[in-house]
């Protein structure tokens, strides 16, 4: 069976299935298609589908030109029923993994998507996670429950493997065609399938010896961004009270050709990954007793950054002989990270509720996102609309803190218009500021 399977993806006549078309499922369902490969993308979302059948963009950086071929493509096509997985050769999971409130594993998205995947297994099948999860997850998680739902044998009727998504939303650099993909899978047969299909369409696939270990490459790999972000975090608090430039600091450090990777401060962690990632080893290293000190400290220095970036604009507005209690705060960038629409764990979110907090009157200002839409964490935001870009409109505000540094804004204006700038992102560099505006964090 594994052998004709090879051939039909080497003959492109394997079909994909993607379940979850959001910022990864979607990519990738572009990626394959490229290559001419056959897709079908399912998501519960009736919106989604809608937009891929129509050509409306509904990822703003994934562009107009992607969404209009997709739609006219005899070879893609979209929907919400999925009874059509049996339709498909390969089922790839890419839904959301995030925590609980109390800060544990929530693995819902997945088990539900594993149960659906299950009622409509067939022999030959190929069944990818692609989501961020703990070590273990697919072994003792997914096999289980596709096993007992379907009544056939991983390995012997079916093949499961894991690839964890490496997407970076609005890097023009790397998209996932040229991201090398890391494959780990229950047994030898899976990993030839799954290699073999990615292959098609990527770069570089990089086979580990089990699924176990490719869960494991994922998490590293946030969890370094998660220890140096907390490290340069806690650097910036500590050389603004020695009356340093942090950003010099990194910018002269990084021109070190060796030993040092440069990452910059900011007012806290944001999107799907990073604020999240870390946590779901944390929570499985229990179970073998072993403490995550060094991974719990980070979190703890980067979850405290907005209260840090309140306080400066509190020292900022009393420069300016105002109160932050009924000061009006306008908050640039709503994204957890720069040109992009994504913003999904946005520290933003958390500074407008310290703000408000303490009784500032909040706005916003981003392109990217124009109306907040609805979201697990902060509900009681959906519907806020950002401020027009003006001058009148800027200037009315005490203060203007920067959060994220999208480059459409215009931070020449932003100088001309604000008298008073909290800037966590080191994006007034370069442009003209008065005394007494300009308040880095």
């Amino acid at each position: 069976m594994v052998n004709q399977l090879l051939k039909k993806i080497e003959s492109k006549e394997y079909k994909i299935g993607i379940v979850g078309l959001g910022y990864v499922g979607l990519p990738l369902m572009w990626t394959f298609h490229e290559k001419q490969m056959p897709v079908i993308g399912f998501d519960i979302d009736d919106h989604k589908v809608d937009c891929i059948e129509s050509g409306t963009p509904y990822i703003k950086h994934l562009g107009k030109e992607m969404m209009a071929k997709l739609a006219a493509s005899d070879i893609c096509e979209a929907t919400t029923d999925f009874s059509r997985l049996k339709k498909a050769d390969s089922i790839l999971m890419c839904v959301p993994t995030p925590l609980d409130h109390h800060r544990e594993p929530d693995m819902r998205f997945v088990t539900d998507t594993t149960k659906t995947v299950s009622k409509n297994l067939r022999k030959g099948h190929l069944v990818i996670l692609e989501s961020t999860t703990y070590p273990g997850t697919t072994e003792e998680l997914i096999i289980p429950i596709l096993e007992e739902g379907s009544g056939l044998k991983a390995g012997e009727d079916f093949y499961v493997a894991y690839s964890p998504e490496r997407e970076d939303p609005g890097n023009e650099n790397f998209n996932t065609a040229a991201i090398p993909k890391v494959v780990g899978a229950h047994g030898e047969d899976a990993l030839k399938l799954a290699c073999a299909m990615y292959d098609t369409a990527i770069v570089q696939t990089v086979p580990v010896s089990d699924c176990k270990t490719a869960e494991a490459v994922k998490l590293t790999e946030n969890i370094f961004r998660s220890v140096n972000i907390a490290m340069v975090n806690e650097l910036k608090v500590i050389y603004h009270a020695m009356r340093i430039d942090v950003h010099e600091v990194l910018d002269a450090a990084g021109t070190k050709p060796f030993g040092f990777m440069k990452f910059t401060p900011g007012p806290g962690l944001g999107g799907h990954c990073i604020p999240i990632d870390p946590f779901y080893l944390t929570w499985k290293a229990r179970e073998v007793e072993r403490p995550t000190r060094f991974i719990e400290l980070a979190g703890e220095i980067n979850t405290e950054m907005p209260r840090y970036v309140v306080q400066r604009t509190l020292e900022a507005l009393n420069h300016h002989r105002k109160a932050l209690n009924g000061s009006k705060i306008l908050l640039i960038g709503l994204a957890y990270k720069p040109n992009v629409d994504d913003d999904r764990e946005s520290p933003t979110y958390k500074l407008m509720e310290l703000f408000e907090e303490m009784g500032a009157e909040v706005s916003y200002y981003d392109p990217f996102v124009p109306k907040i839409r609805p979201s697990r964490e902060y509900p009681h935001y959906a519907g806020r609309t950002s401020v027009e870009w003006g001058s009148d409109t800027i200037s009315a505000f005490d203060a203007v803190v920067i959060s994220t540094d999208h480059r459409d804004v215009n931070y020449k204006e932003l100088g001309e218009w604000s008298s008073c700038i909290v800037d966590t992102r080191n994006a007034m560099n370069g442009y003209a500021t008065k005394k007494g505006q300009l308040f880095k964090a």
